[in-house]
């Protein structure tokens, strides 16, 4: 071995000189998926007879749907959402895919669809949970995997734009589950005005901030995977057709599609529609990316925002390397910190009870004030009276004569003469 690269106390580069066996890891992990085998549970969404049952089937090449049966013209309709799923186990080359096809009979067909989400939210919620009390068991061994990987949700092909339903439907879903919208019976629609209901849903979408799965490529895809993810790309959201059934063309060849008075419409063309695009990406090359997204980004953003209602709070400190200059410093901060909220504290304190300290001194000012003046109130009330009782008493005291006075003043003398 001879290092070429390296960095101090790190991970350093070494070029191999012979063969040693570890690169072949990747055709191990190969072995075991195929002995193993895969799972993937795709959810259906859209009005009843609007083709989903054939998408399926034809999407397969297997019949996952069977025939239903009609209800007798008496029955009552079905009412609200019902929640169904079934399974197959499909094989290809070798390879075995338990596959789960979940649907939705009941949705939008209701007058009044207020609300007719909800079942769907809460069965894939409900999902989520139970995976997640799985992983919190004792004993993890066997943890049964029925998280939905994608939801194909079918738009009406108006012509026009989002309903209310469908941007309702997709706002409320597009964080818990990977969207792939399609715009269903395509060939009911000009090339013409297919590729302007298109551009409307897209504007829709993206006005509403909706998310909705798209392939991305990064530096490590080679020139092939770039191209096609942008050939997928350029597609979406898909305009398809399905047919379970084969019509011949003037040739003589046998081909899956429709068969109309001006012509045929060949399932498996991509001049007539985007139906390979969306088997490509949802089959052949992007499966195991939807399974990725369902797990690490949306399952994750559930739990994590679950436990976090739940009460539980990590401590990301003990996840990492303690380096003693780092957590002094950090403990330093913590410290000012916490001394500067205590002073603040302190000073709030502090003006609050001399705020009360002057609010009860200026009250007692205000009543001393008060009772001053009621005093002084009462005192000039009183030499008010007084006044008034004094000149009463002088205006009835009558004036004595000098005759008067005489008599008095020898009475006072026989008085003092006796003594």
């Amino acid at each position: 071995m001879k290092s070429t690269s390296g960095n101090a106390g790190g991970a350093q580069k070494k070029k191999m000189h012979g063969y040693v066996g570890f690169s072949n890891y990747p055709n191990q992990i190969h072995r075991r998926s195929v002995k193993n085998g895969f799972n993937f549970t795709l959810m259906v969404v859209g009005e009843s007879g609007i083709g989903k049952s054939t998408l399926i089937n034809t999407l397969f090449d297997s019949k996952i749907f069977s025939d239903r049966e009609e209800l007798p013209p008496n029955a009552d309709p079905i009412k609200g959402v019902d929640i169904t799923s079934m399974s197959a186990d499909i094989q290809e080359n070798g390879v075995k895919l338990r596959l789960t096809v979940v649907d939705t009979p009941g949705f939008g067909d209701s007058i009044n669809n207020e609300d007719a989400w909800q079942p769907i939210l809460e069965n894939i919620e409900s999902r989520f949970d139970a995976y997640l009390a799985q992983e919190n068991r004792v004993n993890r061994s066997k943890i049964s995997d029925n998280r939905i990987d994608a939801v194909i949700y079918f738009v009406k092909p108006t012509g026009h734009c989002l309903r209310a339903i469908d941007i309702e439907f997709m706002k409320r879903l597009h964080t818990k589950v990977n969207l792939v919208p399609i715009v269903a019976k395509a060939d009911t629609l000009t090339a013409k005005e297919l590729e302007q209901f298109k551009t409307k849903l897209l504007a829709d979408i993206n006005y509403h901030g909706i998310q909705i799965f798209k392939p991305v490529s990064d530096e490590f895809d080679d020139a092939e995977t770039v191209a096609d993810n942008r050939s997928i790309l350029s597609k979406i959201p898909f305009a398809v057709i399905g047919s379970e059934k084969f019509v011949e063309r003037p040739d003589g060849t046998s081909v899956r599609g429709r068969s109309y008075p001006w012509g045929i419409i060949e399932v498996e063309s991509e001049e007539h529609n985007d139906f390979m695009k969306l088997r490509q990406m949802l089959l052949r090359t992007h499966m195991e990316e939807l399974k990725d997204s369902t797990d690490i980004v949306l399952y994750e953003n559930y739990r994590t925002q679950k436990l976090l209602s739940m009460g539980h709070v990590q401590d990301n400190g003990v996840f990492r390397e303690y380096n003693p200059v780092v957590q002094i410093e950090e403990d330093r901060r913590a410290h000012e910190a916490k001394m500067n909220k205590m002073e603040g504290e302190m000073t709030a304190v502090f003006q609050q009870k001399v705020q009360e300290k002057e609010s009860k001194l200026k009250q007692s000012e205000e009543e001393l004030y008060a009772r001053h003046k009621e005093m002084k109130t009462v005192l000039e009330k009183q030499r008010s009276e007084l006044d008034e009782k004094k000149r009463r008493a002088e205006a009835t005291v009558r004036p004595t004569t000098p005759m008067e006075q005489q008599t008095t003043k020898g009475k006072k003398k026989n008085i003092f003469s006796g003594f």
